[in-house]
């Protein structure tokens, strides 16, 4: 009979132990002992240091930098809790790094989102909660059950609290409209849009014009990732060659690979640089504000091994 009453237990990887730890400690318990490390062939170990037999096991693990070796290091652990007898597993992944190749877009290339979903689900999760996927269809790769949590209420509250005057929800893009728009009805803000044009696959931005009315406003360019961050340093620019009065970047997830981040918070357009602790940013400056998700994951948790509606958290 499984023991899924008993409570939840927290399994950390290497990716983001100190988001695992806060939450364990919402929850109100310790990480369970484990060990993960690579040896000097460069093989991954999984060692779990408690009983986990029959038990609801969650294990924390977003794929983050260096992403295929944490992408590794979650399926050795799923698998090492199903060989130990794990009631319910569940893959917690905060940033699932492969949700952009979502879709065969060019020929003769892959779809490497749902490869990975394919691999979580043979490794032997259960079930899979993940946050804010830049494409939501993303769920639909996995064969185990999906939750997708949302920071907006978090980010929403952020900017509600700063009481900014006359302020503008941007959407960096096209695509990204739906997720502004969510986020603006939240604020209670109007919504404007920037029309660009990617070059190539390169992470080079044009941008073109900006679909309604931003001038005098503060802006708020809002987007589901910040990854090298040309989107928005040239959307910054744009807004400010339109009138913006001061430029926000808001994201629930900043991935900004190599020295992106210096470049994003010494842009002189932009003000502040808001995104939650989705991943790990070792990185500090008085314009970059990192918002914790430990609560909302840890009390998704809590509600999943209750039997209890998660759902009910964004109403």
């Amino acid at each position: 009979m499984k023991n899924l009453q008993k409570g939840p237990l927290i399994i950390s990887g290497n990716a983001h132990k100190d988001l695992s730890k806060d939450i364990a400690k919402y929850i109100g318990q310790d990480l369970t002992k484990s060990e993960v490390f690579k040896f000097i062939n460069d093989n991954t170990f999984v060692r779990i240091l408690e009983n986990v037999r029959e038990r609801d096991v969650f294990i924390i693990q977003p794929t983050s930098f260096p992403v295929n070796d944490h992408i590794m290091e979650l399926l050795i652990m799923i698998d090492a809790a199903k060989r130990a007898s794990a009631g319910r597993i569940t893959a917690v992944i905060p940033y699932f790094s492969y949700a952009r190749t979502d879709k065969k877009d060019q020929p003769r290339v892959p779809i490497t989102g749902k490869l990975i979903a394919d691999l979580v689900t043979t490794a032997g999760a259960d079930r899979v909660m993940l946050m804010d996927l830049h494409a939501g269809q993303v769920q639909g790769f996995f064969s185990a059950t999906v939750d997708e949590l949302t920071a907006l209420p978090i980010l929403a509250r952020y900017f509600i609290e700063k009481k900014l005057d006359d302020i503008v929800v941007v959407s960096p893009d096209i695509g990204g409209t739906k997720r502004a728009r969510d986020f603006a009805n939240k604020l209670g803000a109007p919504l404007a849009i920037i029309e660009k044009r990617r070059i190539g696959n390169k992470d080079t931005v044009e941008s073109l014009n900006i679909i309604g009315d931003v001038k005098g406003q503060s802006a708020v360019l809002f987007d589901d990732e910040i990854n090298t961050g040309g989107t928005m340093l040239a959307g910054s620019v744009l807004l400010k060659e339109n009138g913006v009065k001061d430029v926000y970047v808001a994201a629930t997830h900043g991935v900004f690979p190599e020295d992106s981040i210096e470049k994003i918070v010494n842009s002189k357009e932009i003000k502040e640089v808001v995104v939650t602790n989705s991943l790990p940013i070792n990185y500090k400056s008085e314009k970059l504000k990192i918002l914790s998700i430990s609560e909302l994951l840890g009390e998704a948790i809590k509600r999943t091994n209750r039997g209890d509606s998660v759902g009910a958290l964004f109403l």
